[in-house]
Protein backbone atom coordinates (compact mmCIF):
# COMPACT_ATOMS: atom_id res chain seq x y z
CA UNK A 1 0.00 0.00 0.00
CA UNK A 2 1.33 3.45 -1.10
CA UNK A 3 0.56 6.21 1.78
CA UNK A 4 0.54 9.49 0.17
CA UNK A 5 0.64 12.67 2.10
CA UNK A 6 1.49 15.94 2.07
CA UNK A 7 5.52 14.86 3.52
CA UNK A 8 6.03 12.91 1.11
CA UNK A 9 4.47 14.03 -2.16
CA UNK A 10 4.84 11.99 -5.79
CA UNK A 11 6.28 14.33 -7.37
CA UNK A 12 4.10 16.98 -7.08
CA UNK A 13 1.07 17.75 -4.98
CA UNK A 14 -1.65 15.14 -5.54
CA UNK A 15 -4.06 17.69 -6.80
CA UNK A 16 -1.06 17.46 -9.83
CA UNK A 17 -2.47 14.48 -11.12
CA UNK A 18 -6.01 13.16 -12.27
CA UNK A 19 -7.74 9.54 -13.29
CA UNK A 20 -9.70 8.83 -16.73
CA UNK A 21 -11.81 5.90 -16.35
CA UNK A 22 -12.25 4.66 -19.90
CA UNK A 23 -16.01 3.04 -20.62
CA UNK A 24 -14.82 -0.50 -20.68
CA UNK A 25 -13.23 0.02 -16.85
CA UNK A 26 -9.23 0.63 -17.42
CA UNK A 27 -8.03 3.90 -15.30
CA UNK A 28 -5.32 5.98 -16.26
CA UNK A 29 -3.34 8.33 -13.86
CA UNK A 30 -2.02 11.37 -15.19
CA UNK A 31 -0.87 14.62 -14.43
CA UNK A 32 -3.00 17.44 -14.89
CA UNK A 33 -1.17 19.24 -17.09
CA UNK A 34 -1.26 16.52 -19.76
CA UNK A 35 -4.84 15.84 -18.79
CA UNK A 36 -5.48 20.11 -19.52
CA UNK A 37 -4.05 19.03 -23.37
CA UNK A 38 -7.54 17.75 -24.21
CA UNK A 39 -10.27 20.34 -24.26
CA UNK A 40 -13.17 18.76 -22.74
CA UNK A 41 -10.96 17.21 -20.10
CA UNK A 42 -9.73 20.10 -19.08
CA UNK A 43 -13.36 21.97 -18.78
CA UNK A 44 -14.65 19.25 -16.81
CA UNK A 45 -11.96 19.34 -14.49
CA UNK A 46 -11.64 23.05 -13.88
CA UNK A 47 -12.55 23.79 -10.31
CA UNK A 48 -14.37 26.98 -11.46
CA UNK A 49 -16.63 25.45 -13.36
CA UNK A 50 -18.62 23.00 -10.51
CA UNK A 51 -18.45 19.63 -12.23
CA UNK A 52 -18.61 16.89 -9.98
CA UNK A 53 -15.19 15.85 -11.74
CA UNK A 54 -13.28 18.63 -10.35
CA UNK A 55 -13.93 17.28 -7.06
CA UNK A 56 -12.88 14.26 -7.62
CA UNK A 57 -10.28 14.46 -10.33
CA UNK A 58 -11.85 11.79 -11.90
CA UNK A 59 -13.14 12.46 -15.84
CA UNK A 60 -14.93 9.42 -16.87
CA UNK A 61 -15.06 8.62 -20.51
CA UNK A 62 -17.22 7.74 -23.19
CA UNK A 63 -14.41 6.13 -24.89
CA UNK A 64 -12.74 2.25 -24.89
CA UNK A 65 -9.05 1.96 -23.05
CA UNK A 66 -6.84 1.75 -26.23
CA UNK A 67 -8.87 4.95 -27.39
CA UNK A 68 -7.99 6.81 -24.36
CA UNK A 69 -4.73 5.57 -23.77
CA UNK A 70 -3.94 6.64 -27.14
CA UNK A 71 -5.54 10.21 -26.53
CA UNK A 72 -3.81 10.67 -23.62
CA UNK A 73 0.06 9.54 -25.66
CA UNK A 74 -1.19 12.49 -27.58
CA UNK A 75 -1.62 14.65 -24.86
CA UNK A 76 1.66 13.66 -23.19
CA UNK A 77 3.23 14.27 -26.66
CA UNK A 78 1.67 17.70 -27.30
CA UNK A 79 2.10 19.04 -23.26
CA UNK A 80 5.90 17.61 -24.18
CA UNK A 81 6.20 19.77 -27.20
CA UNK A 82 4.50 22.69 -25.73
CA UNK A 83 7.16 24.83 -25.23
CA UNK A 84 9.34 24.62 -28.59
CA UNK A 85 10.74 27.46 -30.30
CA UNK A 86 9.13 28.38 -33.92
CA UNK A 87 12.07 26.79 -35.65
CA UNK A 88 12.48 23.61 -34.17
CA UNK A 89 10.98 20.93 -35.87
CA UNK A 90 8.06 18.88 -33.94
CA UNK A 91 8.30 15.18 -34.61
CA UNK A 92 4.51 14.07 -35.41
CA UNK A 93 5.30 10.93 -37.12
CA UNK A 94 6.66 10.02 -33.78
CA UNK A 95 3.02 9.62 -32.54
CA UNK A 96 1.76 8.26 -35.89
CA UNK A 97 3.87 5.72 -35.82
CA UNK A 98 2.14 3.91 -32.62
CA UNK A 99 -1.19 3.90 -33.89
CA UNK A 100 -2.94 0.86 -35.49
CA UNK A 101 -5.10 1.68 -38.16
CA UNK A 102 -8.20 -0.23 -37.13
CA UNK A 103 -8.66 2.94 -34.31
CA UNK A 104 -8.12 5.55 -36.55
CA UNK A 105 -11.92 6.52 -37.73
CA UNK A 106 -12.59 5.80 -33.77
CA UNK A 107 -9.56 8.19 -32.45
CA UNK A 108 -10.43 11.11 -34.83
CA UNK A 109 -14.11 11.26 -33.33
CA UNK A 110 -12.62 10.73 -30.15
CA UNK A 111 -10.18 13.78 -30.75
CA UNK A 112 -13.15 15.98 -32.47
CA UNK A 113 -15.10 14.88 -28.93
CA UNK A 114 -11.96 16.34 -27.04
CA UNK A 115 -11.51 19.80 -29.02
CA UNK A 116 -7.68 18.07 -29.80
CA UNK A 117 -8.19 19.11 -33.69
CA UNK A 118 -4.57 19.36 -33.96
CA UNK A 119 -4.53 15.80 -33.22
CA UNK A 120 -6.92 15.27 -36.07
CA UNK A 121 -5.19 17.16 -38.11
CA UNK A 122 -2.20 15.08 -37.68
CA UNK A 123 -4.22 11.76 -38.08
CA UNK A 124 -5.75 13.04 -41.48
CA UNK A 125 -2.34 14.25 -42.61
CA UNK A 126 -0.64 11.17 -42.38
CA UNK A 127 -3.67 8.90 -43.51
CA UNK A 128 -3.81 10.65 -46.90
Amino acid sequence: TITFSRDNPVEGDLEDWVRIISNDGYTFLLKRKVANMGGTIKNSLDETGGFAEAQTRTYRSQERGIIVQKMIEYMSFKAYYSNVGPKEEIPSNEIMERLPLEILLELTMAADYQESMHFVFILFRSTY
